[in-house]
């Protein structure tokens, strides 16, 4: 080949590439700009984005995120009919997604007689309780009809001036011809009258049941009303099994109200009933979800539930199954968690060795967590106490080594008092921890003084040594162990103050960015949903929370004073402040 044919050949070359170039420049600046539903600017955006954290504005189209940035750029999505929303300086964040939960349960709590303490509740000793639950029977004969039972919700022993739970002779007071149902805020125990204990065939001869205790008449075998574990559990799922889809229904409402209350676009149905997996399928094909529901069905007692087409990770209509809830032990606070070490106070009748027990044996346990990997199950399981800890890692490791590694994500839930070597295994493993940080509030003052004392109660929820080595966590409210409350579940583990003001574990503190990704990012990952939810970036559903001030910007201890403004599921208002 020549000079001029050399010549000529590049030249052509040189043209054809100009014109790719062109014509490719050309298709992408006559694209259509995607004209916004809404644009939010006017304050702070949190994106959780660590490339780009804060930004000016954000656009939504079709529920989806299109455009989060500078607003000159965001603008441009801005056509006729978009809708402009001026934040007036509050807070934009991802909708907040529940780590753990209970939201049928948070129904329940919603519409039982509220016995919760002070911050949140009135009910501080023992007469308050009895006035409080003959003032809902007398208000509510209807809700009390449903059962046949006057229920209340949330007294707390450790807050009661008695330092005790209410026993049967105090119900009794309550009345002594209707059952009366006094649930502990923890969830794990309960209180019922002489009635009750009639109906539930509770006498002098009965055997505790496994994993459960009947508490007794001092020096004697009488039961004094007080129900352990299974013991309650038991009961209850007798008591509220007597309710038809309708109630269920209504109870379902109530706690999806609530969890919206608090900014919640995501919530879990932790240990699932079938009942409960029934009346959220139900609810979920009638429309009438607003945020979006995951269940994880009790494996011991509802594993026939997961199943399609709901066992899935993707939703219909806002609910799935995302799969199974193992229990292995019970509540601190309620001294019934299964420790390594004996607790600093053992409960009424229980040695000074005492150190709670397990809901299941090693072997059950082994099953159990097997049944889940066979089955391509994503499995949660509760564990409050070290002792509990030992034995899911234990059971993990054994399944592991069966079926070989994968991204399962199990979860432990609490993991309250785990150990640094526990950590270690567990992000080996990759178990991801999510804690109960509020417990250092609610809790904090009990565990140091009564339940663990000041060492281990240093330790409760250690968020930062999770932190240290790297491992993803998530925090959870429990509700209705606690009121869903995102704004104290970030206070609670950025201040770790008690409910006297005292600092417990100041060691364990994370930043306020870090408590924000526990229940955002996080959260998603958690439900291996971290590529829709989480963070604000185009693509994503907008899932949404407005804030009256912004959590980076306030002073640490005022925290707990942020007010959730709106929330908005996939671009739709759910909840405004009133």
């Amino acid at each position: 080949m020549n000079y001029r044919e050399r010549t000529k050949r590049n030249l052509l070359g040189i043209i054809t590439i100009a014109v790719v170039v062109w014509t490719s420049s050309c298709t992408r600046t006559s694209a259509p700009v995607q004209m916004a539903d809404v644009i939010y600017s006017g304050g702070d955006i949190i994106t959780i984005n660590e490339s780009e954290p804060i930004v000016e504005a954000l656009a939504i189209k079709d529920g989806i995120i299109i455009a989060v940035g500078i607003k000159a750029e965001v603008l441009k999505h801005n056509g006729n009919a978009t809708k402009m929303v001026d934040l007036r300086g509050k807070t934009l964040l991802p909708g907040f997604i529940d780590a753990h939960g209970h939201v049928f349960n948070t129904g329940v709590q919603a519409l039982a007689a509220e016995l919760l303490s002070r911050p949140d509740g009135t009910v501080n000793d023992i007469a308050a309780l009895q006035q409080t639950l003959r003032d809902w029977a007398d208000k509510y004969p209807n809700r009390m009809s449903k059962t046949g039972w006057i229920i209340g919700f949330g007294y707390d022993d450790a807050q009661m001036k008695e330092q005790r739970h209410p026993t049967r002779d105090d119900l009794d007071v309550v009345s002594r011809t209707i059952p009366v149902l006094a649930i502990h805020q923890s969830g794990h125990l309960a209180a019922i009258n002489s009635k009750g204990l009639e109906i539930a065939g509770i006498t002098a001869a009965s055997e505790n049941p496994a994993g459960g205790v009947y508490r007794r008449r001092e020096g004697g075998s009488e039961p004094d009303g007080v129900l352990e574990e299974m013991a309650f559990f038991k009961l209850v799922f007798t008591v509220l099994g007597t309710l038809g889809i309708d109630e269920n229904k209504a109870i379902l409402k109530a706690g999806l109200e609530s969890y919206a209350r608090f900014g919640f676009t995501t919530a879990q149905e932790g240990r699932a009933t079938i009942e409960a997996i029934e009346t959220e399928a139900v609810v979920a094909n009638e429309g009438g979800l607003k945020i979006d529901v995951v269940a994880y069905a009790d494996i011991q007692g509802a594993a026939d539930a997961i199943k399609l087409p709901h066992h899935s990770k993707t939703y219909r209509q806002h609910f799935r199954i995302g799969g199974a809830k193992l229990s292995l032990d019970g509540s601190p606070q309620g001294k019934t968690a299964w420790l390594t070490k004996p607790y600093r106070l053992p409960p009424e009748g229980q040695k000074a060795d005492y150190q709670g027990y397990s809901a299941v044996t090693d072997d059950e346990a082994v099953a159990l967590v097997d049944k889940a990997f066979n089955n391509g199950w994503q499995i949660l399981a509760h564990c409050n106490g070290d002792a509990a800890a030992d034995q899911f890692i234990m059971a993990i490791r054994t399944a592991t080594k069966k079926h070989g590694k994968a991204d399962r994500r199990p979860v432990m839930i609490h993991s309250q008092t785990v150990r640094d070597d526990q950590l270690d295994a567990m992000k080996e493993l990759g178990v991801i921890p999510s804690f109960f940080g509020m417990h250092t509030y609610y809790w904090g003052d009990w565990h140091r003084d009564s339940v663990l004392g000041p060492e281990r109660a240093a330790r409760i929820s250690p968020a930062a040594s999770a932190l240290k080595r790297g491992m993803i966590f998530t925090q959870h409210h429990d509700a209705p162990v606690a009121l869903p409350s995102s704004i104290m579940i970030l206070a609670s583990q950025v201040n770790r103050t008690t409910r006297s003001g005292k600092v417990l574990g100041p060691e364990q503190r994370v930043s306020v960015m870090d408590a924000l990704k526990s229940i955002t990012i996080n959260a998603a990952y958690q439900y291996f949903e971290e590529k829709t939810k989480g963070s604000l970036e185009p693509g994503k559903l907008a899932d949404l929370v407005i804030l009256d001030k912004n959590p980076l910007k306030v002073e640490q201890m005022a925290i707990k004073d942020i007010k959730v403004v709106e929330t908005i599921k996939e671009g739709k208002s759910i909840y405004m402040a009133p």
